[in-house]
């Protein structure tokens, strides 16, 4: 169950990306500065986190080991994340982004394959609940939607939803468990920082520089979701390494963004409250996300040695 609550609250935080990612594309700000300025302004932290636990010797050591599978998977999950999550916030509403994001519930689930490991059916099965939900939630929107709108609001998102848990479980499987969630956030951050550099200059160059109000909610962003909401989740998905079951139950607690994104919409952007379709797809998601939790918790029970 902790590791089922760490990625409940990580997906709160999650939510701020969501929301912020909005408010800055309608203010005008570009999703070149919004997806740059969060990996920039997550670096000081994040070193002076581990550099005070006194784990920036062993990273090091793990990145000097394999600098091109860092940079490769970084790029992976960090980047082609990140910078579609951000563009395609031009795109669409907060909620729609958010809704279209939990693909990735199902994506955790069949890319185990690459990794050895077999498809957990059962949560599999719970993940298409879920995922019911949403599209409940976004039923009465997306008819207000144009093509282009749903085209760059919906594919960008579906390609951050498989990059995002392939980058982290190829990471989580070169490291084999030598670093906590704080160095591995770390290291891919920095290994991640090429690209975010190239993206800032071709910002500077094509749209000037980002305004104050865009550089202080990116700078929010990188502390919520960038660091609370990545730590936290990263922390989850270390509990259940070696458990497709349990890693697609904390990967389905990311359903909980759809929800979080709705209310939080409301009280800062002061978008209108839900419809009745709406609420009943939350309903299947935070129900599909607790019958996760038991389905994973029921198979790793009956796996338990009987003790004598």
């Amino acid at each position: 169950m902790r590791a089922i609550v760490l990625g409940v609250v990580a997906s709160f935080f999650f939510a701020f990306t969501f929301v912020l990612n909005r408010a800055m594309d309608l203010a005008g700000g570009s999703w070149i500065w919004s997806s740059s300025l969060r990996y920039l302004f997550m670096v000081p932290f994040l070193l002076a986190i581990v550099w005070l636990r006194g784990n920036l010797r062993p990273l090091w050591r793990e990145m000097r080991a394999r600098p091109w599978a860092w940079l490769v998977w970084s790029f992976v999950g960090f980047g082609l994340f990140y910078g579609p999550l951000s563009f395609a916030a031009a795109y669409g509403p907060g909620w729609l982004i958010a809704g279209t994001w939990q693909v990735t519930i199902v994506a955790g689930s069949l890319l185990v394959p690459f990794l050895g490991q077999k498809i957990p059916y059962k949560g599999l099965a719970v993940s298409l609940i879920i995922l019911a939900g949403v599209a409940l939630m976004q039923m009465e929107h997306a008819k207000a939607l144009g093509v282009k709108e749903a085209l760059y609001g919906i594919v960008p998102v579906v390609v951050a939803a498989f990059a995002y848990p392939l980058g982290n479980r190829k990471m989580m499987e070169i490291t084999r468990g030598r670093l906590d969630a704080y160095q591995r956030v770390l290291g891919m951050t920095l290994a991640s920082i090429p690209l975010w550099l190239l993206l800032a200059v071709w910002g500077a160059a094509a749209e000037g520089l980002p305004s104050v109000s865009q550089t202080v909610q990116s700078l929010i962003v990188a502390v919520t979701s960038g660091i609370v909401a990545t730590v936290l989740f990263f922390q989850a998905t270390d509990l259940s390494k070696g458990s497709p079951g349990r890693m697609a139950a904390v990967e389905a607690t990311q359903a909980g963004e759809v929800v979080f994104a709705v209310l939080l919409e409301v009280l800062l952007l002061s978008a209108p409250l839900p419809g009745a379709w709406s609420w009943a797809g939350m309903l299947l998601v935070v129900g599909g996300m607790a019958l996760h939790s038991r389905v994973s918790h029921k198979k790793e029970s009956a796996c338990q040695p009987i003790e004598k």
